[in-house]
């Protein structure tokens, strides 16, 4: 079970949003919600959404000071929302996920701040061409939107 060591509901001009970090990296982010209760909902349900073994990921590799991260984090995101653009120069954890899917958040995160790509640009990217809608269910899964577009 994918292991949450802290996270942080902060407030943003669109609403409530989270942030949860494990001891490896940013592992999960909740888009702007108008009730704080959503949002912590939403962070209690990722902690136990995946489980099994975790797949080697070069985003997951090396240890991170939890809170300092998390502090980063929330400040990045909370400058997102105000309107800026940001990079999000953090480490992200994503070695509970399928190597298909992480193959497919690499490919979304390459895309230029403002562009756009079709589920076949992606999956094409990946050298997986006949799986554009299963790109498109793995962005759906995407557990950090705004770093991972």
């Amino acid at each position: 079970m994918r292991r949450i060591e802290l996270s942080s509901i902060f407030e943003t001009p669109l609403g409530w949003a989270g942030v949860a970090t494990s001891e490896q990296g940013v592992c999960g982010i909740v888009l702007p919600k108008k009730e704080k209760k959503e949002v912590q909902k939403e962070l209690n349900r990722a902690e136990g959404r995946v489980t099994g073994t975790p797949a080697l990921s070069p985003e997951g590799r090396g240890n991170v000071k939890t809170p300092d991260l998390l502090g980063k984090t929330v400040t990045l995101l909370q400058r997102y929302f105000s309107g800026e653009c940001v990079p999000f120069d953090v480490p992200l954890d994503l070695r509970y996920y399928t190597p298909f899917q992480q193959a497919v958040w690499r490919a979304a995160a390459d895309i230029p701040y403002g562009e756009t790509r079709s589920y076949a640009w992606i999956a094409k990217r990946i050298k997986k061409p006949r799986a554009a809608r299963a790109a498109g269910q793995a962005l759906g899964a995407n557990p950090v939107p705004i770093i991972i577009p």
